[in-house]
């Protein structure tokens, strides 16, 4: 699973920092669009509404603005505006056929916030964010491991192609979804003759487990194979929560690791 071609000067420069420092990333993005209190026909229409992933469509200075705004407040990374941009979601809101399009946007996006804030002395970093979709192979059903395979590796090649440094496949829920995830990934590796790193990052609910089941020590041994830059934990539980388990997988993991707890529903 591990692939010798590599964008080595910007995966070598996000390295070398992460060697220097804990690297910060942006605030959720969810939260931020919220507080603009957009209307449907920002998202455009009723139909629509809530699609925050067309936003990088519709309102792209939005978007800009929120990137920037973290990229201002002291950021190193940024994700794109991408949870969603996933074939099957996007079916949801009858976007499918945009798919690749919506993907690259917000990777283009991301992107140009990232290289206008950055100096030599301080690169920022445009980090591909793809979370775990509305179906899951184990839990909910209605997806095959073929089907989620290619799908993320459509949307992985699109934000590649828009000029993400590095992806975060986030807020994951069910280790089988994960694998097709990351085969799907390196699909889009191969497609394009290179790589750029990956964080892999799942959610621990509070009775110790993913929704699909899994432990921390479980979801490691599956995914220990891959080729990750870090692995970690995300959503879910705030920090307290999740202390025990980043205990486990740094005991474990040959990768570096990562933490981005929630702050609490929106209200």
């Amino acid at each position: 699973m591990l692939k010798k071609f590599t964008n080595r000067g910007r995966e070598d420069e996000l390295k070398a920092l992460m060697e220097r420092k804990i690297l910060v990333m942006d605030g959720a993005m969810g939260t931020a669009i919220q507080a603009r209190h957009l209307r449907a026909e920002d998202f455009g229409g009723l139909s629509l509404e809530g699609c925050n992933e067309n936003l990088v469509l519709t309102r792209p200075d939005v978007i800009r603005d929120v990137h920037e705004g973290y990229l201002a407040a002291g950021a190193d990374i940024i994700e794109t505006n991408s949870f969603g941009a996933i074939r099957h979601v996007l079916a949801e809101y009858e976007l499918e056929g945009k798919t690749v399009e919506i993907a690259r946007e917000s990777a283009r996006l991301a992107a140009e916030a990232c290289r206008k804030f950055s100096t030599p002395e301080r690169p920022r970093f445009a980090g591909a964010s793809l979370g775990p979709g509305t179906k899951t192979i184990s839990v909910t059903g209605g997806i095959t491991f073929d089907e989620v395979r290619r799908n993320y590796g459509e949307a992985a090649q699109a934000m590649m192609e828009g000029g993400a440094d590095l992806f975060f496949l986030e807020t994951q829920q069910d280790t089988l979804n994960v694998k097709a995830s990351l085969f799907g990934i390196d699909d889009a590796f191969d497609k394009l003759g290179r790589r750029v790193p990956v964080v892999l990052s799942v959610s621990i609910e509070t009775m110790g487990v993913m929704l699909g089941g899994q432990t921390a020590e479980a979801l490691y041994d599956s995914v220990a194979g891959f080729d990750l830059l870090a692995v970690g934990l995300n959503c879910a539980t705030g920090p307290d929560f999740m202390t025990d388990h980043l205990r486990t997988l740094s005991g474990l993991s040959q990768f570096a690791i990562s933490c981005f707890p929630n702050a609490g529903l929106p209200d």
